[in-house]
């Protein structure tokens, strides 16, 4: 019986029924005679007083007043409903992605579903399955080699940021890095959003060599501004296996050092990832670190109800008024 529960309404002001006997009561309300009554009525209250008084009301006219007279004080007990369930939104993170474009992202000495693939495509498939699990974080990408530019600001469309970082090739801002640039673009995009979510995560495979800010400084101004900086050094492994055999690739120089003192300066973590399994786990950590907020609890909206037994209201009393009846 639940659902008939839901379904009939409920009053948000039930002490309005109260008045509900009042013209019963002003039908025995004594008339003064003299000329100076103690509660001076309008004409057409004393007009229905005394038709009351008189019982030559008709039956039918009495009746759709008391009607109108009914359906009024239900409108003025505000009848509500429960509208339907409504899950509040999630809001958990402000979070950049800053992902490396630099021409070493192209070498290819990762494995990815059985075949040996480019960092740049290892890359863009785990965090295509990273951002599938933030849902509720307003996500933004910034890419950077030579320069640092933002693709997508803040959003919380997922679905857009996926498809930019698709679209993402190597050399596309260049082919040198600029670490110190990136973080301080993606601090510039972080520094309205609200304290304590403002998140930035970075991956490269290379050494900073161009940009106008050193990435320590870049860390600094991070730092000021609240925002926590989880650094990713990709790739560098040195070899690869294929058929069963290991076989030797170039290990591309990355300042470690430099990365994990940004995260230690910023309150995040530095992570090593020399392979695509690794670079699943560190995403799934950072998960951990930085998780997505639980939905709150679902909620009904009540629907005002009123508008009906108003207009019920009104019409029964046009129609009492209007009905033909004796003359007093």
């Amino acid at each position: 019986m639940s659902w008939l529960s839901e379904a009939l309404p409920v009053f948000a002001w039930p002490w309005v029924w109260l008045a509900l006997p009042l013209p019963w009561l002003m039908r025995w309300w004594p008339l003064r005679d003299d000329h100076t009554p103690a509660l001076r009525m309008p004409y057409e209250m004393t007009r229905f007083q005394g038709m009351l008084a008189a019982r030559r009301l008709p039956a039918l006219r009495g009746l759709l007043l008391w009607l109108g007279w009914l359906c009024l004080c239900a409108a003025a007990a505000r009848p509500q409903q429960l509208g339907e369930p409504i899950e509040p939104p999630r809001q958990a993170r402000q979070m950049m992605l800053a992902v490396d474009l630099s021409g070493s992202m192209s070498e290819p000495d990762m494995q990815l579903g059985g075949r040996v693939v480019e960092r740049l495509t290892a890359a863009k498939a785990v965090l295509a399955d990273f951002l599938e699990r933030r849902e509720g974080d307003r996500i933004g990408l910034l890419v950077f080699g030579q320069r640092a530019y933002a693709l997508t600001p803040l959003t919380s469309d997922r679905a857009s940021v996926r498809e930019q970082l698709r679209d993402s090739v190597v050399g596309l801002a260049g082919r040198e890095t600029a670490l110190g640039d990136a973080i301080a673009l993606s601090v510039k995009r972080l520094r309205e959003q609200p304290d304590g979510q403002r998140v930035l995560i970075l991956l490269t495979d290379g050494v900073n060599t161009a940009g106008v800010l050193e990435p320590l400084k870049a860390a600094e101004l991070a730092k000021a501004e609240g925002v926590r900086v989880h650094t990713i050094a990709f790739g560098g492994s040195g070899e690869i296996r294929m058929f069963g055999m290991k076989l030797p690739t170039g290990e591309d120089p990355i300042d470690e050092q430099t990365l994990a003192t940004i995260a230690e300066q910023t309150g995040g973590r530095f992570f090593r990832a020399r392979n695509t399994d690794e670079l699943a786990g560190i995403y799934a950590e950072l998960d951990r670190l930085e998780p997505v907020a639980a939905s709150g609890p679902v909620v009904r909206p009540k629907i005002e109800r009123y508008p009906l037994p108003l207009a019920l209201a009104l019409l029964f009393a046009v129609l009492g008024l209007v009905w033909p009846g004796r003359r007093l």
